[in-house]
């Protein structure tokens, strides 16, 4: 095939050259995201003989209304299309996300359920099932609160939006850190689909399948598939507890029905739902050595000797109805919301089996043992939105709504005797129920003053009532504990959009966010007091660029912000037992740098890059938590090595000046996505690559709960035919194979949590 060479500038030619070098060296630098849409092999092949393929403009909704994401004053990121093929290629959660945005991180304490997501350092560390978090997540329009909710697994979505800092104006409460958006692929009124089938090592086994039809000319069905399994990859060779770990069986559909009898109005229902059925996380006992965040000598990823139960199940369904009425100068929205989970999850905590005074024990020093349960039996969630918005042209567009949220839950706690046969219930138990009210009027304005300069503005007001209450039962009940809490908040940004010429804009952004009070209950003898956060407020600045280069060739945006929390909520530890408390502290700064770049390198060869810098820090010279490992009650040997000052009570230390828990300073990802047109079809390749360096595991430090830096990547290759009908691909993540500590327990032993291994597979898919 003829190569044809572009027209570039000399300078043009020597950047993008640039671009390339700079691209194969991704271990210090970060990367992000993917935006050029995916094409069909006819489309492709065109284009390579042309010599015309460009970046396509990305449309985003982060401010309600569907713009070019150049136009919008903050800091975005989407993704879509190959990109977002390739990172689910493998049966991957969602904790896929983890860092292919600059300054987002994902990660979960329970596997593939409760997912804790940070953006700029700003997260929560809590694993009660009644956690709240700073990031919002939002779903089809729907805000997903409860964290049971958050996981649902990414299939035939369109595009995922990524929204850095607070967004309080038009997606309100518990969302000062930022919002991230999942859109699904809305029916259409022809005929289409496709079926995909993989196989990898472990035994996986996924399946995705999708089918549009037309129901006649005013009503469109849109059904949506996906079945991801795994073989159990870890035995325990100890007699008692569960014998085979990290298997799942996670089920997930989605049915979309679309009414659109004309161009005013249109109505679209969503039903969808959840089944999974898998282990909980692997809390592995004295793996961490002692001094050093290594993997003690000898570390057996296969092995995991124990005395307890592990069981995990999620159960979700939900419902959503959008309307949509297009008047003369205004479009009215109204969006119906109903989501509810049943959640189970057992597991061995203390990691090990036996305890000193239960031999045999081990692996290491087992203090005493630990094996819980959390559940939540009863859950129910509703959200209705009524929001207004100008659809006439003028210098003046605006956005008014109304926003109601109603969520009912209750959370039970147990515990089972993993030294009985059989692993009985113990009679103590805690429940937590908790009743949340909330309603939220807010409006925005867009004014353009000129040809070059656009203006924002943005008022939200809420009011958040809850109701909470909880009780310990043994043989002396204790409780219930009520608190009753009423809260409201002023919400408000203001920004706005110059262009410098036609290719470049320059953005700044001033916002507030608020992340609503939290209770918690988990009640035991040495604590029979819910623990309460008061409500934390947010204040961001930003300011950035965002350009187009080389003819739309490449897309950079660039920003630097910096924020401050008062009242920051966090969770500390007890120190002894299985628990958390809730605390206040004073304030949290945070300042740092973003940075998206993607380029078209050549007709072949696509190219995207990110990087961020978050640099945190805890201000509260009074604040104290209790540290890690059971130090005191054991003489140091289950203890780890604190590095912070002593606190003013035995076992506690200072928190004052260290970073936000679980926000690495250096984040990114870098990948190259390559095309060629071979034989009769399409023969395809692709590289991704993630890094971010050391982060704490808790509010203090210590050298073992100190995470090392990871860099993983993955790899695609594949070839389509038939004009794209069929494509064969095989797949890796986790390329290097690097296993290493990314999570601990500290109230016990040095207990560790792992990142996933090396997985491999093949993919086959059709289209129709």
């Amino acid at each position: 095939m003829k190569r044809i060479q572009m027209s570039l500038p000399r300078a043009g030619r020597r950047s993008l050259v640039c671009l390339a070098i700079v691209g194969a060296f991704p271990m210090h630098t970060a990367w992000a995201q993917e935006s050029v849409a995916p094409e069909s092999a006819p489309a492709a092949q065109a284009n390579a003989v042309q010599g015309t393929q460009r970046l396509d403009v990305v449309i985003v909704t982060a401010q309600r209304r569907a713009e070019n994401i150049r136009e919008v004053p903050m800091s975005i990121t989407a993704v879509s299309g190959d990109r977002l093929d390739t990172l689910t290629a493998g049966g991957q959660d969602i904790r896929f996300l983890s860092g292919r945005a600059p300054s987002l991180s994902v990660e979960s304490d329970y596997g593939r359920s409760f997912p804790r997501f940070y953006i700029r350092g700003q997260g929560n560390t809590d694993f009660d099932l009644n956690a709240s978090q700073p990031v919002g997540l939002v779903v089809d329009d729907i805000v997903q609160e409860s964290p049971m909710l958050k996981g649902f697994p990414v299939f035939d979505t369109e595009r995922i939006e990524v929204l850095r800092g607070p967004q309080g104006t038009l997606f309100g409460r518990n969302s000062p850190a930022g919002v991230i958006k999942f859109d699904s692929a809305r029916p259409v009124f022809k005929t289409e689909g496709y079926l995909t089938i993989g196989a990898g090592n472990y035994g996986a086994k996924n399946a995705e399948g999708v089918f549009n039809l037309p129901l006649g000319e005013t009503v469109a069905a849109r059904v949506s598939l996906q079945s991801q399994n795994r073989d159990d990859r870890v035995h325990n060779p100890r007699p008692t507890g569960t014998r085979d770990l990290e298997g799942y069986h996670d089920n997930a559909g989605r049915l979309q029905l679309l009414f659109q009898p004309n161009k005013a109005f249109s109505a679209l229902l969503n039903v969808h739902a959840r089944d999974l059925d898998n282990n909980a996380t692997l809390f592995r006992a004295n793996i961490i050595k002692q001094g050093t965040s290594d993997l003690v000598d000898g570390f057996d990823y296969g092995s995991y000797p124990t005395d307890g139960i592990n069981k995990q199940t999620l159960r979700t369904h939900g419902a959503n109805l959008r309307l949509r009425w297009n008047l003369d100068q205004v479009t009215l929205h109204s969006i119906t919301g109903y989501e509810t989970a049943a959640f189970y999850s057992r597991a061995d905590v203390d990691g090990g089996y036996g305890a000193v005074y239960a031999q045999p024990t081990g692996p290491g020093y087992i203090p005493f043992v630990v094996e819980t349960a959390d559940v939540l039996p009863n859950h129910r969630q509703l959200t209705q939105e009524f929001r207004a918005e100008s659809n006439t042209p003028g210098p003046l567009q605006w956005i008014g709504g109304l926003f109601f949220f109603n969520e009912d839950i209750r959370i039970d706690s147990i515990s089972f005797d993993s030294l009985a046969p059989g692993n009985p219930q113990n009679p103590f138990y805690a429940t937590q129920d908790q009743s949340t009210k909330s309603w939220a009027a807010f409006g925005s304005l867009n004014y353009t003053v000129s040809e070059k300069l656009k203006l924002r503005a943005g008022l939200r007001y809420t009011s958040d009532s809850k109701d909470f209450s909880a009780k310990r039962v043994e043989a002396t009940t204790a409780g219930p504990f009520v608190i009753n809490n009423d809260s409201s908040n002023v919400s408000w940004d203001l920004s706005g959009t110059y262009a410098l010429d036609r290719d470049t804009n320059l953005f700044g952004r001033i916002a507030t966010g608020y992340r609503a009070p939290s209770m918690q209950g988990r009640l035991n003898g040495l604590a029979d007091r819910p623990s309460f956060a008061g409500a934390e407020k947010a204040l961001s600045f930003e300011a950035g660029i965002k350009e187009e280069l080389f003819d739309r060739r490449a897309r950079v945006s660039a920003s630097v912000f910096q924020y401050r929390v008062k009242d920051k909520q966090l969770t500390a530890g007890s120190g002894v037992v299985n628990m958390n408390q809730l605390i206040n502290a004073d304030k949290v700064t945070g300042q740092g740098v973003e940075l998206d770049l993607q380029a078209v390198l050549s007709d072949a060869l696509r190219m995207t890059v990110g990087a961020s810098y978050n640099d945190t820090e805890i201000k509260d010279a009074s604040l104290f938590v209790q540290q890690c490992g059971n130090f005191a009650n054991t003489g140091g040997r289950a203890g780890c090595t604190v590095t912070n000052a002593a606190g003013p009570f035995p076992g506690t230390v200072r928190i004052d000046g260290n970073p936000l828990p679980r926000a690495p300073k250096w984040q990114g990802n870098f990948s190259l996505f390559y095309s060629t047109p071979v034989g009769n079809g399409v023969f395809s390749a692709s590289t991704d690559w993630a890094y971010r360096s050391t982060y704490n595991m808790f509010l203090y430090e210590a050298k073992e709960y100190k995470a090392r830096s990871l860099v993983e990547g993955g790899a695609r290759i594949g070839y389509k035919w038939s004009d794209g009908k069929y494509e064969v691909a095989a797949f890796a993540r986790n390329i290097t194979d690097r296993v290493q500590v990314v999570g601990a327990i500290d109230f016990d032993n040095l207990t560790g949590i792992l990142n996933e291994p090396r997985t491999l597979g093949v993919q086959f898919k059709v289209n129709f």
